[in-house]
């Protein structure tokens, strides 16, 4: 197939999640044989931190505006088989509805911010979606699984929502023999929404506990937060930094977002990544969590910070490795970018027979 994506990044994963869901996804594609165009708006932001200016698979090309998109790009939109938009693109309404006139084959909106994506619906906030423009899109694909996607269909009138997760590359995230340098660690950018959980699974715990030894990753953090001393900051982690990030964890902490707490069936790509490399989990509570790892066996969860103080200070080691050795082979055998490339080309693929 010849499959053009229009996504936020691909060349910079400075303060967003997309560009290694779609590096990941785009390479095994192009492995699997499809010709890939992924296409993405030259800002500021993300030129200034670019980690990966020329991806080694498919092609990439920049565009500074919507007219150079359409001046350079309408012909081979128009003649692809698969087009995809993915959430948060620049003026993303106006390049869907393009898109969907434009484009002759299957197109698809790749939503990785489901649960955020359908509260801005809610307050009428139509920064890259509109609920006329769902319909127009074949398929809708979804970071979220669960009831949301029968929502997605009766309520905004999707012909077809299925979930595709997002997913981990075990060349890139797998165990390590090194130093565990700190107790428990936790890599996100700031969120007001997911601070109070940080706040209650981490820095408290920190407090309580002066002998561990706990770390935060991740960008624009407010001046106001009282760090305990045991706290280690780190701004940012390329990509590149976060397989030895996780193995120099004893345990790693998943926080999940509001929205997708409320949505369920939402797991985060740390989720994966921290498994890939066998590092035991500890995640706050969401619907649907036990369909992707067993609670209790492959993943822990806490929702106060005296769970987690017993967890780091009471489990032997021989079960804490256990624990994230069980969670490693759950997602190399359900949760890799070539399972969400087989997945994305059946979908593509199913839509297409159902329109002939």
């Amino acid at each position: 197939m010849k499959i053009v994506i229009l996504g936020l990044s691909i060349t910079s994963s400075w303060g967003n999640g997309h560009a290694t869901t779609y590096r990941g996804l785009v390479r095994e594609l192009v492995a699997r044989g499809q010709d890939v165009l992924f296409l993405e708006r030259d800002v500021p932001w993300y030129a200034a931190n670019r980690d990966l200016p020329n991806p080694p698979y498919g092609c990439t090309k920049l565009y500074s505006s919507l007219d150079e998109l359409k001046d350079g790009f309408t012909q081979t939109v128009r003649e692809a088989d698969f087009v995809m938009v993915g959430s948060y693109v620049p003026e993303g309404v106006t390049v869907g509805e393009w898109v969907t006139t434009t484009a002759q084959g299957t197109t698809a909106f790749y939503d990785i911010d489901t649960p955020v994506t359908l509260a801005k619906l809610e307050r009428g906030d139509t920064e890259y979606l509109s609920p006329g423009l769902i319909p127009r899109y074949h398929l809708y694909l979804s970071f979220t699984g669960g009831p949301t996607l029968q929502r997605i269909e009766q309520q905004y009138g999707s012909p077809m929502a299925r979930a595709l997760y997002c997913s981990v590359d075990p060349a890139l995230y797998y165990p390590q023999k090194c130093h565990q340098t700190w107790n428990l660690g936790y890599m996100g950018t700031y969120s007001d929404d997911r601070q109070p959980t940080l706040e209650q699974l981490l820095l408290e715990p920190a407090r309580h506990w002066k002998e561990g030894h706990f770390v935060v990753a991740g960008p624009q953090y407010p001046s106001t937060i009282d760090w305990s001393p045991n706290v280690e900051r780190i701004e940012h982690l390329p990509p590149a930094e976060h397989c030895s990030f996780y193995n120099a964890q004893q345990f790693t902490l998943n926080v999940t977002r509001a929205d997708m707490v409320r949505s369920g069936y939402s797991p985060s790509v740390r989720l994966f990544e921290a498994a890939a490399c066998a590092t035991p989990i500890i995640s706050d509570y969401w619907d649907g969590l036990d369909t992707i790892f067993e609670i209790g066996k492959e993943i822990l969860v806490a929702d106060s910070p005296a769970d987690i103080l017993r967890y780091l200070r009471e489990i032997p080691e021989q079960e804490r490795r256990a624990i994230g050795d069980r969670a490693r082979v759950r997602v190399l055998a359900e949760h890799t970018a070539a399972h969400r490339a087989a997945e994305l080309e059946q979908y593509a693929l199913t839509e297409m027979a159902m329109r002939q």
